[in-house]
């Protein structure tokens, strides 16, 4: 028999395998996984059946057809004030998982360290771990979840080479304020230190917020790539469509990652989603649209004993349930999919010691009569 050493310290089901397989045998509501349960514009689906019949079917360019790098470009202006060089700060990938496994492994070598903040989604660690990086987690803590830029600085050492960023943040919810991206660009620049920084949520913000990007940060942006996602923001998570933006020097060896990872992503969707953006409507009406699930779920939601934290962004929502067990959050999630019908994600899995603060994450991407029917059945406990 063949022996080997796993890269990985955990290569286990993920919670999120588990969590559904049990959802579908106990036929629950699964607001565990974060995909939206109802189609993409049917605009955007018939433009992809338009290249599909134009015969886009062939390789794409490594780094993406020009036009819509262009088309992003275009987009960062108008949405950041922000100019950016189709030509050589834009590479289109296969997901934004993809994109940010192709920053750390360009970046990152044996031993160097990577700060991430923890909650953490769940990519990062081992990212890290399969180009031999060292972990090194900044906790949050809730309810709040914030950053103090103090003890952050602490952490860092000579081997520090990256930080890794997630606003709006996943699992969380939460949203980093101009402050904090003050004090993030005075935390690294005089070091030599590479900042990742997670946007795929960027468009799924609340209350009239403000989405802090780096790309508002000059000085910050050179030293920062930056992550973003067509599945998270067109509800079309299962065609890993993604994209990271950063300056030349730092790009041109994320390309070089991509080259031999993925080489190309597929092309047809490419020339699709390139004209889709020429309307900023398909972007700047998110907001509202996800604002309104939030509120929708929450008033689902009135009357339950479980505690909900303030969702400022991203599609996803934290229940405290202290008040009703002391169970830990694996086994009450297992619990309550098994005995009242829905599906949740324990917090813990997203800390790498397992801090368990009794909190679940529920996604309310979800349609208004799945969200009423789990709120229902939420309020039971």
């Amino acid at each position: 028999m063949i022996e080997y050493k796993s890269k990985l310290s955990d290569s286990g089901e993920t919670i999120f395998s588990k969590m559904s397989t049990l959802s579908a045998k106990h036929n629950a509501i699964n607001l565990g996984q974060g995909f939206p349960n109802f189609d993409c514009d049917p605009r955007l689906r018939e433009l992809i059946s338009k290249y599909l019949n134009q015969g886009k079917n062939q390789y794409a360019p490594s780094a993406g057809v020009l036009e819509l790098r262009q088309a992003i470009a275009d987009k960062i202006r108008r949405c950041y004030d922000k100019e950016v060089d189709p030509n050589t700060e834009i590479t289109i990938t296969a997901g934004a998982t993809q994109a940010i496994y192709s920053i750390i492994n360009a970046f990152v070598h044996r031993g160097d360290e990577v700060i991430i903040i923890e909650p953490a989604y769940d990519s990062y660690n081992p990212s890290i771990e399969m180009t031999g990086g060292v972990v090194v987690p900044y906790r949050l803590e809730g309810p709040e979840f914030t950053i103090d830029w103090e003890v952050m600085s602490g952490l860092i050492t000579d081997w520090t080479r990256m930080i890794i960023v997630n606003t709006p943040h996943n699992p969380t919810g939460t949203i980093l304020s101009s402050d904090d991206l003050v004090a993030l660009s005075r935390l690294i620049s005089d070091k030599n230190i590479i900042l990742l920084s997670d946007e795929v949520y960027e468009h799924v913000i609340y209350d009239e917020a403000r989405h802090e990007s780096v790309m508002r940060y000059p000085d910050l942006y050179e030293q920062c790539m930056a992550v973003y996602s067509f599945g998270k923001t067109f509800h079309s998570t299962g065609w890993k469509m993604g994209y990271c933006v950063g300056p030349e020097r730092l790009m041109s060896e994320v390309r070089r990652q991509h080259q031999w990872i993925v080489f190309s992503v597929n092309s047809f969707l490419q020339y699709a989603l390139a004209e889709y953006l020429t309307d900023p409507d398909t972007y700047e009406n998110l907001p509202s649209f996800y604002q309104n699930k939030r509120d929708f779920f929450n008033d689902s939601m009135h009357g339950s004993s479980l505690m909900p934290y303030k969702s400022a962004g991203t599609y996803f929502q934290l229940f405290d349930y202290s008040a009703i067990s002391a169970e830990s959050d694996v086994d009450f999630a297992v619990r309550i999919t098994t005995e009242y019908g829905v599906a949740s994600i324990p917090i813990s899995v997203f800390y790498s010691n397992g801090m368990d603060n009794k909190v679940i994450r529920l996604c309310y991407a979800k349609t208004e009569d799945l969200l009423e029917k789990a709120g229902n059945q939420l309020r039971k406990l």
